[in-house]
């Protein structure tokens, strides 16, 4: 019988331990239940090199959403990142989206840099001033090479 009680503990715990993860899961995701309060940009940028869906959207250096859906315009040729965004952010419709990398070794991210217009993004709407990703070997080849340099 001590045995049964002991297996039934060892259980109950572990059941615990699942549930305790899948909550901590859902809010380090923003898959949280119930109504969020979130809201939707669109940004298309010439070059989405380094960024998926899961990356960053930075305002500052601080997290303040993430890429939610990356995919190819076929009219355009531009990669189209959805991101979503805490509602409590409320960004000028000048702000500007560029692709930032963490450094030589790190991932990249989204970064938002907000102009100085008094009209606010609305949800669904689209990021007008992009800029993609610089690709660090065509950097540094164009330097070893001597083509794009000041003369």
């Amino acid at each position: 019988m001590a045995e049964n009680t002991t297996e039934v503990a060892v259980g109950a715990g572990v059941l615990a331990l699942a549930v305790g993860f899948l909550i901590y899961a859902g809010q380090a995701t923003g898959f949280a239940g119930g109504a969020s309060d979130t809201y939707y940009l669109t940004a298309s940028f010439r070059s989405a090199e380094g960024v998926s869906v899961g990356s960053d959207v930075r305002l500052a250096g601080v997290k303040v959403g993430t890429v939610t859906d990356l995919e190819l315009n076929k009219q355009s040729y531009r990669a189209e990142a959805k991101l979503t965004l805490e509602g409590d952010v409320v960004l000028p419709d000048d702000t500007a989206a560029l692709i930032a990398s963490e450094g030589l070794l790190g991932g990249s991210f989204v970064e938002l840099v907000p102009g100085g217009s008094m009209f606010e993004f609305e949800d669904g709407q689209v990021i007008a001033d992009t800029q993609g990703a610089v690709s660090l070997i065509n950097l540094m080849l164009k330097f070893v090479t001597g083509n794009g340099s000041a003369e």
